[in-house]
């Protein structure tokens, strides 16, 4: 099995998406009347509709709304800066940022980071185009897939060995997770890896007849990073501001503005501990 991390192709599917993907190096969120609060710096990067650019061209989605409105009851404003994700634990760990947040599922990942969180449930699925004959874990058994580099389901095939992940003719590890939906659509690959609802969404935004199959790879918590060598105690007066927001309705609320059934997206108690 190869793993491929630079390709041709990659040139083809950032032309084809270059309008959805451009947009300006670092993003600031300004919130009207907490200007004056010190800053909370979150690295991220565009991953609807979780962090992503409104048309006029600032931060917005389900995880800015949160860290937005979390960070103001601390007494802060949150500032979203985009980030090379794969170098987001030294980008933390150094101070370049302070914390990483971007739908960041903390599933084997709990020692490398100060987590608040879960404050939702992901399911990590595998997506096909809806004429594949792919339908089940098993045929994917010498098929091209494409993942984001460093991202959960590039870890689980690169590193399982369990018997039941396929054995891949090709893993295609990209920069950019927006990459990968152009790859499949335009026939590049024969399956994504990705959480299930940045799939939908693209599947609703552009049109795309994807097909998500039924075994989901992975059902984990989502958080947001810390440096474990962070001692300001942010990580856990966030944990005590999520509580706060599920019990008053406001992350409920949020949730539901991007997704449908937003309770179900909210029941981390039923994570494997």
């Amino acid at each position: 099995m190869k793993r491929i991390k630079t390709l041709v192709l990659l040139i083809l599917t950032v032309l084809l998406v270059a309008g959805v993907l451009c947009g300006c190096a670092v993003q600031t969120g300004e919130q009207p009347g907490i200007s004056s609060l010190p800053h909370i710096t979150i690295g991220s990067d565009t991953y609807p509709p979780f962090v992503y650019l409104d048309n006029n061209g600032d931060p917005t989605g389900i995880d800015v709304e949160i860290a937005v409105e979390a960070f103001r009851r601390m007494g802060y404003q949150a500032v979203f800066t985009t980030i090379d994700w794969e170098q987001k634990r030294t980008l933390v760990d150094n101070g370049e940022i302070d914390c990483i947040w971007g739908c960041f599922s903390m599933d084997g990942r709990e020692q490398d980071y100060q987590w608040a969180g879960p404050y939702m449930v992901s399911r990590q699925i595998i997506a096909v185009n809806a004429k594949s004959d792919i339908y089940a874990m098993d045929d994917l058994n010498g098929k091209t897939i494409a993942v984001q580099s460093t991202g959960k389901p590039e870890e689980i095939f690169l590193q399982s060995g369990q018997a039941d992940i396929p054995q891949f003719e090709d893993i295609i590890s990209l920069e950019d997770r927006g990459v990968q939906y152009a790859a499949l659509d335009c026939g590049y690959v024969d399956a994504i890896a990705a959480h299930e609802t940045a799939i939908l969404q693209y599947m609703t935004d552009y049109g795309a007849d994807f097909r998500i199959l039924d075994e989901p790879l992975l059902i984990t918590g989502i958080g947001a990073a810390f440096s474990v060598d962070d001692d300001r105690g942010l990580a856990q007066e966030l944990m005590d501001t999520f509580a706060q927001m599920r019990q008053d309705g406001t992350m409920q609320e949020i949730v539901g503005r991007y997704l449908e059934h937003p309770e179900t997206y909210l029941e981390v108690e039923c994570l494997e501990p």
